[in-house]
């Protein structure tokens, strides 16, 4: 297990006669960006949710820092598609919300919050509602609010997958910045193959249910990526939809 953050083996899943997940296996290293690519309601999500706890792997191994997982406390903050912004909740205190559920008193929640806000583009909005924000606005207020819990990885599950298409590339790039500035070691599940390639240092590509890893894909462009016509950048793309599109059956 030596030098992996995160470990999955031969992960197997089924809900009554249907099988989601079949013989998932992965790695994810400390301070690595790393993509889960596939097509909709292939069982990506179904992934994260045995990772965060809330259904359990019917087979197969996962160990976090090479100890199983099931006998640490969680080290995951997950970020879903939707923003899940509370509206009757300030942007301060939406941001607190995850502190506040480990335990932490709000007044201390929000001390720990409100020096994030210019960092992360959104001072002077501290007092605002969800509702006042713009989507990318919003996003950036939940992934305050997923980081500041400081945990040890973070679960991304198409988080901009709700946004137009501008307000996703300009999210993309900012999400590569703050990767980059803290070293975050990070999950992210998609069904873009640009967002994939532009983001990650390594990509696994899932077939359609039952899930299982087609290939894995390595993305060995220079950071930070400004855009994605280099050669290089467009083989890897090619060969990412290559394998999306020619798919073999059971």
């Amino acid at each position: 297990m030596t030098g992996y953050r995160l470990q999955l083996r031969n992960l197997r899943k089924r809900f009554g006669d249907l099988d989601v997940l079949g013989d998932i296996s992965l790695t994810v290293r400390r301070g690595e960006f790393v993509s889960l690519l596939g097509p909709s309601g292939a069982g990506k999500s179904t992934l994260f949710k045995i990772l965060t706890g809330a259904t359990e792997a019917d087979a197969g191994t996962i160990h976090f820092d090479g100890q199983p997982l099931a006998t640490r406390p969680s080290p995951f903050a997950f970020m879903p598609q939707h923003d899940a912004l509370m509206p009757w909740r300030r942007v301060l205190d939406n941001t607190t919300l995850g502190l506040e559920v480990q335990g932490l008193a709000r007044a201390a929640a929000r001390k720990r919050v409100q020096p994030l806000f210019a960092e992360f583009g959104l001072a002077g909005f501290e007092k605002h509602y969800p509702a006042q924000l713009s989507g990318g606005m919003r996003q950036r207020a939940a992934l305050l609010r997923t980081v500041v819990q400081q945990r040890e990885m973070l679960l991304f599950d198409e988080p901009f997958g709700a946004l137009d298409a501008l307000t996703r590339a300009s999210m993309q790039r900012w999400l590569q910045a703050m990767w980059q500035q803290h070293s975050w070691t990070a999950l992210l599940i998609t069904h873009d193959v640009r967002e994939a390639v532009f983001l990650s240092d390594r990509i696994y590509v899932l077939r359609g249910r039952p899930a299982r890893m087609l290939t894995e894909i390595a993305v060995p462009l220079p950071r930070p990526r400004i855009d994605l016509t280099s050669p290089e950048a467009s083989a890897i793309e090619a060969r990412l939809l290559d394998t999306l599109l020619n798919q073999s059956p059971d």
